[in-house]
């Protein structure tokens, strides 16, 4: 099986449109979580969101373009150009069908969906947009970056909520390691600032009214975000032929489903999937020194993620470095996964643990440690990105340092 190295990463989000400034502000805990703007606060009971903010399509896009993409497409396009910059490919030939293309997203576009049930239903008009299904349909993104660099292999998008990005990723090395590709350009994209995504959210009574505190005492619940998470991913071997910057390698990936609740965790299904994720790395428990947890800040899920974790772990658990990096750039659903391993592998880099933000106190049913408020300094030779989602389906992206 061959190695798989990540040489490329780029990131968009309510903290940042790159990853440096994502990693930034994620490091000094500072949140984008506030009031939104992209739809009607008055028309909301939970009015906050982590929005990304001074972006202007008009100024990335051409005008013929634009009217095929949706938010979430514009956002995958963008983060995809950081990480095939980063990666030294950016103004390479096509990338032809030795690359793959697979991305993920909960929902797909969702404001172009928003818009066109607008113009019907409130504005009663008898047409929508020409493009409503090219634009809004969940495969959009990964077809526009297949487009755009000429990819020609295997490309599909993966819908698994929450867990969209971490399956996208995961499954993307998987066909990398075993050769049915040489390279994927692979992550997951989201924008679901929308009135109708909102309301949906608000009606499962999971959303905090003030902001997103992971793991503490007095959470609310989880708070929306945006954004996409893209990473350029290939074999050791075409890495070092070309020169490019191996940032970490893909260790491990793990899979579950809880066969239980449609909306309630299973700490057994989460377990299930770090075991996965260590077994198929080749990797112990003792080797993990960092876990960027699902956290989404709800009554039920941190909780529940905290014993997956002691089931996993065993003793150990208490020694890993937790954090939660929701607080900062809010729940991404489909994106978040890749948000999140963006980072982790930053957090690998640079030997810094990112914290919890808006962490109030300890919860005595969320007793390991967090990271709360503060970065902290730590090597971290491998590490776990979880993501845990609606409809029980579990994914773990392990990765460890390619040195």
């Amino acid at each position: 099986m061959r190695r798989v190295a990540i040489t490329g990463v780029g990131c968009i989000c309510g903290l940042g449109h790159d990853l440096p400034s994502v990693w930034r502000e994620a490091v000094a805990g500072r949140s984008s979580i506030r009031e939104v703007t992209r739809v009607d606060p008055a028309l909301l009971l939970a009015k906050n969101a982590a929005e990304v903010r001074d972006f202007d399509p008009e100024k990335i896009f051409d005008g013929k373009l634009l009217t095929m993409l949706d938010r979430a497409s514009q956002f995958a396009l963008v983060a995809a150009q950081e990480a095939l910059t980063m990666a030294g490919l950016e103004n390479s030939k096509p990338l032809g069908e030795t690359c793959a293309v697979i991305l993920g997203s909960g929902v797909g576009g969702m404001n172009t969906l928003d818009e066109s049930f607008k113009k019907l239903y409130a504005e009663k008009l008898t047409r929508v947009h020409p493009f409503t299904i090219p634009k809004l349909m969940v495969n959009a993104p990964a077809s526009q970056v297949t487009m755009r660099y000429g990819v020609t292999g295997p490309a599909y998008a993966i819908a698994s909520a929450c867990s969209s990005a971490n399956h996208a990723i995961g499954t993307a090395a998987w066909m990398v390691r075993q050769g049915t590709v040489d390279m994927a350009i692979t992550g997951g994209t989201e924008a679901v600032i929308t009135l109708g995504t909102m309301k949906g959210w608000e009606a499962l009574r999971v959303v905090a009214s003030d902001t997103c505190r992971p793991f503490s005492a007095n959470r609310r619940g989880m708070v929306l975000g945006e954004g996409a998470g893209v990473f350029v991913i290939e074999t050791f071997e075409s890495a070092r032929k070309r020169g490019a910057p191996i940032l970490a390698e893909i260790a491990g990936f793990g899979m579950s489903s809880d066969a239980g609740d449609l909306v309630a965790p299973s700490a057994d299904g989460a377990a299930r999937a770090i075991r996965g994720a260590l077994r198929d790395g080749g990797l112990n428990p003792e080797d993990i020194d960092y876990v960027n947890a699902h956290g989404t800040g709800t009554p039920a899920n941190d909780p529940t993620e905290t014993k997956a974790l002691k089931l996993a772990f065993g003793d150990l658990a208490s020694k890993l470095a937790i954090s939660s990096t929701k607080a900062v750039h809010g729940h991404a659903l489909g994106a978040a996964g890749a948000l999140e391993l963006a980072i982790t592998v930053a957090a690998m880099r640079d030997g810094v643990v990112p914290p919890t933000a808006n962490f109030l106190g300890p919860d005595p049913a969320c007793d390991l440690d967090y990271v709360p408020n503060t970065a902290r300094e730590r090597p971290i030779r491998a590490a776990l990105s979880n993501s845990f989602a609606f409809g029980g389906l579990n994914a773990v992206i392990a990765v460890k340092r390619a040195d």
